[in-house]
């Protein structure tokens, strides 16, 4: 175990602990959903402000923790990629994690009391993931996807509004992080059985868990091409350059996948996807 002796904090380390470039996409997703779907006038209102930043925080808050708890298994997955015990102390990891919750908590009930509840049942849902679930079946994997949903569904609240644009949005985001995160326990598999996690490619084996993704990527295509049918009727190319045709690269990518780099790839894969949809936001009216 990394101990104490090691650096307490630094800027670069405390950017890399707290994922940086994916706060960055939640907020760039808050912005865009509100911004394009709903009103181009709300780039300087406060209220998106406080949400982009409070929601930023509590999942930065959220990395932390599960950093924190997953000490042994990152040193087995990813060694180059440890933060906490090396650049910045388990204690001062402790301490981010509860203050960035707490303000992000805080920031929340600025809004209204909702968003405030709302905020304190994802802080305490990622604690909960970091804690347990993610060493269980699916039900980790579930929840994660669900907050990631809920970010962006998070604007319609804010505003009152029921856009189902941004309800789309939620659905695409809840999906595409669904089979992100299960790609993503098949790249982590050794270090995870190390340490008796129960996650599905270790109950399954992966050619199982594949067959599961590839299950998940049907159901949300069936449900985008019967969603846009009945309520937004857009043109098929828009969801082809945006959607199919990186989903279609992914899914040949999938079938041969083998090795954990190959996994690691389609994990930054689905990434690039969620940067796509976004951008996309951009070009629905």
């Amino acid at each position: 175990m990394p101990d104490e002796t090691y650096p307490k904090f630094s800027l670069r380390a405390f950017l890399r602990l707290t994922r940086f470039w994916n706060l960055f996409i939640i907020g760039m997703a808050q912005y865009f959903a509100a911004l394009f779907l709903i009103d181009s006038q709300l780039l300087f209102d406060w209220k998106l402000m406080v949400l982009a930043f409070s929601t930023a925080i509590i999942a930065g808050a959220g990395y932390i923790i599960n950093d924190y708890y997953d000490i042994k298994i990152d040193l087995i997955n990813k060694p180059d990629r440890v933060v906490i015990g090396k650049e910045i102390g388990r204690r001062y990891a402790l301490l981010f994690h509860s203050v960035l919750s707490f303000s992000g908590v805080g920031l929340g009930f600025l809004l209204g009391w909702r968003l405030g509840l709302i905020h304190i049942f994802s802080s305490f849902i990622l604690w909960w993931y970091s804690n347990n679930l993610k060493r269980q079946p699916f039900v980790g994997n579930f929840m994660v996807a669900l907050l990631t949903g809920l970010s962006i569904l998070l604007v319609n609240l804010l505003y009152n509004m029921d856009n189902s644009f941004i309800i789309i949005y939620s659905l695409f985001a809840f999906f595409i992080t669904l089979v992100r995160e299960i790609i993503k326990d098949i790249e982590d598999l050794k270090g995870d059985n190390s340490f008796g996690c129960k996650t599905l490619p270790i109950i399954w084996g992966i050619r199982k868990t594949k067959a599961v993704v590839y299950f998940l990527l049907a159901l949300f295509s069936s449900l985008v091409i019967m969603i846009n049918a009945i309520y937004t009727q857009m043109p098929f190319y828009y969801f082809l350059v945006f959607l199919f045709a990186p989903l279609g690269i992914f899914f040949l990518v999938l079938v041969r996948a083998d090795t954990k780099r190959n996994f690691y790839t389609l994990s930054q894969w689905c990434k690039m996807i969620m940067v796509l949809g976004i951008i996309s936001m951009a070009f629905v009216n």
